[in-house]
């Protein structure tokens, strides 16, 4: 075989690697905290101390490094330790420059940060270059997108973003959480670093909380995200580690059922008299759709917004009337959900208040279209 088997293929088989003592085609949990020293005080087994690197993380960071087509990936508690640790490496008074709509997590941290002085912070409409292009300076540090973005589908030109971040001297990081690397790679667009929510489709199984980060080189930077992770102890249990690398196996898979799943459910929404707006990208008319489908291969994920006529009130109604759509926080897994996003993120949040969205799971299509048949009808 001269060609390097697919990203498909190097998931199903966790990059081929078998346990060298047993032979076994399934990894091993290491729970060990500590390993043994040589007479020499060397670590000859390559490993020193858990909160640093430990032997489970090994091949769910190479597989994920490999997927994006990245140098290395490392593995973190929750995507919010691992956007948390990369901006813990800025100077402080960086400028960085971030979404306004965009993970609200990530959004009330960047805003609490420059609140205390801690970093100088712009934000700018999520996908709009010129208005990114207008927010960097000389002085910005660093620039965050995220495409799609949660919970309003908007789309980022990526390569656009780059060539803008690194013009003003930049590093520019994506979350590329919804898309995962099996629909979008943003490396190959010129972004330095992608950061994940792993706990969403990248394990995909709801029961694992986590966190990643992939360079597209080691740097000065990289090495210092790689000791703050250490240091702070912002690191990922080796059990944790062992799901996630079980969930990336079936991630194809996975990744494309759920946009197959999504994409009936948009276009039958963008047809009902009760929805006043559908925002998902593989549908024609949104505004992202052409550029998304040049960034994005083999579907348009998993998330589908939308606003109920009528208002608030009706939107909440009809989540609550939905059966098979379940009310909960998260994303990505198997299983479909729904969520008010607005009364999740609270005052301030830009999300409209008649806006659901939906988590579409690997059920079969038709019976998620089924229930909001009868969710809309009912409420």
């Amino acid at each position: 075989m001269s060609d390097p088997p697919s990203r498909r293929t190097r998931a199903a088989q966790g990059l081929g690697w078998i346990e060298p003592t047993t032979r076994a085609l399934v990894p091993p949990i290491h729970p060990s905290a500590s390993y043994e020293r040589a007479a020499d005080g060397s670590y000859p087994g390559g490993h020193s101390y858990a909160r640093d690197q430990n032997p489970t993380y090994d091949q769910a960071e190479a597989l994920l490094a490999s997927l994006e087509g990245g140098e290395e990936a490392l593995l973190f508690a929750s995507g919010m330790a691992a956007a948390t640790t990369l901006f813990e490496t800025l100077e402080a008074g960086a400028h960085v420059v971030a979404p306004r709509e965009m993970y609200w997590t990530i959004r009330l941290w960047l805003e609490d940060l420059a609140g205390r002085g801690r970093i100088r912070l712009d934000q700018v409409p999520a996908g709009d270059l010129d208005a990114l292009r207008a927010a960097v300076r000389p002085d910005t540090r660093l620039v965050w997108v995220e495409t799609p973005s949660n919970p309003m589908n908007v789309i980022t030109d990526l390569a656009g973003a780059a060539e803008i971040a690194h013009a003003a001297g930049a590093r520019i990081v994506a979350d590329g959480t919804l898309a995962t690397p099996a629909l979008t790679r943003p490396l190959e667009h010129g972004v330095d670093v992608v950061m994940h929510s792993a706990t969403k489709q990248l394990n995909g199984h709801a029961d694992v909380l986590a966190g990643a980060l992939v360079t597209a080189r080691e740097d000065e930077t990289w090495r210092r995200v790689r000791f703050e992770r250490g240091y702070r102890g912002a690191v990922l249990g080796p059990f944790e580690a062992w799901l996630l690398l079980r969930g990336m196996r079936t991630l194809f898979l996975r990744v494309e059922a759920s946009a197959r799943g999504a994409q009936r459910i948009a276009d039958f929404l963008s047809t009902h008299a009760a929805v006043d707006a559908v925002l998902y990208p593989g549908l024609p008319a949104h505004p992202g759709h052409a550029l998304a489908a040049v960034q994005m291969q083999g579907g348009f994920g998993p998330l589908v917004s939308f606003r109920v006529a009528g208002g608030a009130d009706r939107a909440r109604a009809v989540a609550s009337a939905l059966r098979l759509f379940k009310q909960a926080t998260s994303l990505g897994g198997v299983e479909s959900l729904v969520e008010h996003r607005a009364s999740v993120e609270g005052p301030g949040s830009p999300v409209p208040d008649d806006l659901l969205r939906l988590s579409v799971g690997i059920e079969d299509p038709e019976d998620l279209v089924a229930d909001l048949v009868q969710a809309l009808e009912a409420s």
